[in-house]
């Protein structure tokens, strides 16, 4: 046996090593990691939202069934790497889907079914909130679904003694703590940056907004408490112990982190808690995370206002539309190459192809294109109609055919991002690219960095995600010195040496981005009138 290998068995055996479990949108991640905070193991669950009475769910049945079969498959994981079984842990950490809504009554029961992020059910309840609060509280909050069913007049609300959300549901039934994260508690009801917990003052302006209501509880009683990254949030009870690994090999007693949301796992995982940093992730939907230094100077619709898992203000600017167009044309060009005989790897063909977008012109040669496959509320479409158009002038290449669609896929994106850095005049040192768009070496990054002006670099460690991130934050917990920060931690402890690379923004790509975007904003009365007309 190798000297690493009768390392690593020895940490599994002696509960060095930490667990992070992360409860994705259509995946449940169980990832452990070892004394150098790299994956030794892992374990996963697919599962699916479902569509009943019109709400999005997942039944309770569904989240312990997922939680306990990606523990398993890890620990069968770890038995067939190193032949040990696992029965202690140094620390755990659960993440989950930020938002949405769970209420329980006093005897602990779930009053009416999970509503997931996804639904969009409350809009009444978000527009009244953001008014009274004047701060933006989207439609997937946990508060403005807690409030719509209040204007619902829905008779379980009187009932409610504790709301929390998946990751914190989790956690409490584990442990018995009522307690929540600052990063995931930001996206429950609007954090106070200085104290770092609920905004008391709007919690009152809540408590008077329902004062006729006449309910046995106030809001601040049912809300989880606010705990930050690195502070103890529980053991494992005898009774968690069992939920979590159904053949009672695992010992009670393990220190949990405070659950986070999935947006604070992200930015662990990326390496940009800091000030000035930030992250994109760029896939199917694409959606930028930057730390603030201050608070903005006016509430903006298209920004949402969260909170670093150590509490430090993050404006995240999130779009429903990314490379699904994109895709879709590289699936014509390889439907072509087929029909000339071709044989297509498709590496090569994305690479190829973005590869030629650098050719084209800086502004892609008059070209436009959007990417709406649904809608999109930077640019208040509430369908998408994907569309390519331009003039008999415009120059019409390979290279900037390819170009305008790379570009087009982050438009929506750089409307909200042009708030924060030109409006607000907000700096950014530095953002971290992670998602499909990236996969092609330094395209993506090229074309992210003409958007936004600034350096795009990316990790090789960005693919393990947030049940890598939600570890990280467990292990902060558990092995910071003290007074370490968690940034200091971060680049100290996990990404010192993990090389990653790092891309410059070119002075004329940036400026033929801007001229992209002019005429892209100048023509979304052409993206409406294909919505309106073509059905």
């Amino acid at each position: 046996m190798s000297h690493d290998m009768s390392k690593l068995k020895n940490a599994i055996i002696n509960g060095k090593t930490v667990l992070g479990i992360e409860l994705g949108s259509t995946r449940i991640k169980a990832v452990l990691i070892d004394e150098d905070n790299t994956p030794i193991a892992s374990g996963s669950h697919d599962w699916e939202n479902r569509y009943i009475n019109n709400i999005w769910t997942y039944s309770l049945e569904d989240i312990w069934t997922g939680v306990q079969d990606s523990y398993k498959n890890m620990v069968e994981d770890v038995k067939k790497q190193y032949g040990v079984t696992l029965q202690t842990i140094g620390a755990i950490g659960f993440s989950g889907m930020m938002h949405g809504y769970m209420a329980f009554d006093k005897e602990g029961k779930l009053l009416v079914p999970f509503r997931t992020w996804r639904n969009t059910i409350t809009q009444k309840a978000s527009e009244e909130l953001t008014k009274v609060f004047n701060y933006h509280i989207p439609q997937r909050w946990s508060i403005a679904h807690l409030y719509q069913a209040i204007l619902n007049n829905e008779e379980h609300v009187t009932d409610i003694s504790f709301q929390t959300t998946l990751a914190g549901y989790i956690h409490w039934k584990l442990t018995g703590q009522k307690v929540l994260g600052v990063g995931e508690a930001s996206g429950m009801f609007p954090i106070d940056i200085d104290s770092k917990s609920f905004n008391k003052n709007m919690i009152k302006q809540f408590d008077e907004l329902i004062t006729s209501k006449n309910f046995s509880w106030k809001l601040e009683e049912i809300l989880p408490k606010v705990s930050l990254a690195g502070e103890d949030a529980g053991t494992l009870t005898e009774e968690g112990a069992k939920l979590l690994d159904v053949t009672g090999q695992l010992k009670a007693g393990i220190p949990l982190c405070p659950p986070e949301g999935d947006a604070g796992t992200g930015m662990a995982a990326t390496n940009s808690i800091a000030k000035r940093t930030g992250n994109v992730s760029a896939g199917t939907s694409v959606f930028a995370m930057i730390v603030l230094e201050k608070e903005l100077s006016k509430v903006y619709e298209e920004i949402d206002l969260v909170t670093t898992p150590t509490g430090n203000l993050v404006a995240m600017v999130h779009c429903n539309n990314c490379t699904s167009d994109l895709n879709a044309w590289v699936g014509l060009f390889k439907e072509f190459a087929e029909a000339m005989g071709v044989d297509v790897d498709m590496t090569k063909l994305f690479a190829t192809l973005y590869n030629k977008a650098l050719e084209g012109d800086s502004d892609c040669g008059g070209l436009l294109a959007y990417n709406y496959f649904s809608g999109e509320h930077i640019t208040n479409f509430e369908e998408g109609r994907p569309l390519f158009v331009r003039s008999p002038e415009s120059k019409f290449s390979l290279a900037n055919f390819m170009r305008v669609n790379l570009f087009t896929a982050l438009g929506a994106l750089k409307i909200g991002l042009d708030i924060l850095l030109k409006q607000e005049g907000v700096k950014l040192d530095e953002i971290l690219g992670h998602g499909g768009l990236f996969k092609t070496k330094e395209v993506g990054q090229k074309i992210m960095a003409a958007a936004i002006d600034a350096p795009v670099s990316v990790m090789e460690t960005a693919g393990e995600g947030g049940a890598w991130g939600i570890a990280l934050l467990a292990s902060y917990m558990l092995n910071k010195a003290e007074n370490e920060t968690l940034e200091n931690y971060l680049v100290e402890k996990v990404f010192a040496g993990k090389i990653g690379t790092k891309v410059s923004p070119d002075k004329n790509d940036v400026e033929g981005f801007n001229q992209f975007i002019n005429r892209y904003i100048n023509g979304l009365t052409i993206e409406r009138a294909a919505v309106d007309k073509l059905k």
